[in-house]
């Protein structure tokens, strides 16, 4: 790109940079997931299983390049969160139909309602020019959930006991770590309040 690049032309490639396509592909991959398992059976979890690793991969990459290339955008930003919620939300729905044996419709709620109050949270605290870094117990979080995901697509197609209490284990962390990180964001917001 030349000198005589247009502004609209260096915000396209800004925009539609590796990084944010890599978040892109983790929202174009939810209905994917989601066709797998509307028939559910051992094959398509496996199936499902391996779209989610993938897409779940793509979140730790996406980052790692944006920050290492310095190709950090607002749209980045935007769309990596929003990826992720949307990944794990999906995830989760369809696990209350498909194993309600282990993951309860309350604690669904209660992960899926934390990722709306925090992401309103930090929106509100962005509009008054207070900047909520992401805690390091979200990271946890997340790494539970998807620990919690994949084993328990992985026991629907392989049957395996271990597999099912290691998700159900993954799940109620999942949960606990939900609870407290969202604690810490209020916790950080009121601080910089006062």
């Amino acid at each position: 790109m030349g000198m005589d690049a247009s502004p609209l032309e260096e915000t396209a490639v800004n925009i539609f940079n590796v990084p944010n396509l890599l978040s892109l592909s983790r929202i174009l991959s939810v209905p994917v997931f989601i066709i797998l398992m509307l028939e559910p059976s051992p094959a398509r979890a496996l199936a499902a299983g391996i779209v989610f690793s993938l897409a779940s991969a793509t979140d730790w990459l996406d980052g790692y390049l944006a920050r290492k290339w310095g190709q950090v955008t607002k749209m980045g930003k935007l769309l990596d969160p929003i990826a992720d919620k949307i990944l794990i939300m999906s995830a989760l729905v369809i696990l209350v139909e498909l194993r309600a044996d282990v993951v309860h419709a309350w604690i669904a709620i209660v992960i899926i309602g934390r990722e709306f109050a925090v992401t309103g949270l930090r929106a509100i605290a962005s509009s008054e020019g207070i900047i909520i870094p992401a805690e390091t117990v979200g990271k946890y979080k997340v790494g539970a959930q998807i620990t919690a995901v994949l084993s328990l697509l992985l026991d629907y197609y392989l049957s395996r006991e271990w597999l099912r209490e290691l998700g159900s284990i993954a799940l109620w962390a999942a949960m606990v770590l939900a609870v407290y990180s969202a604690l810490q964001y209020f916790r950080t917001y009121w601080k910089k309040l006062s």
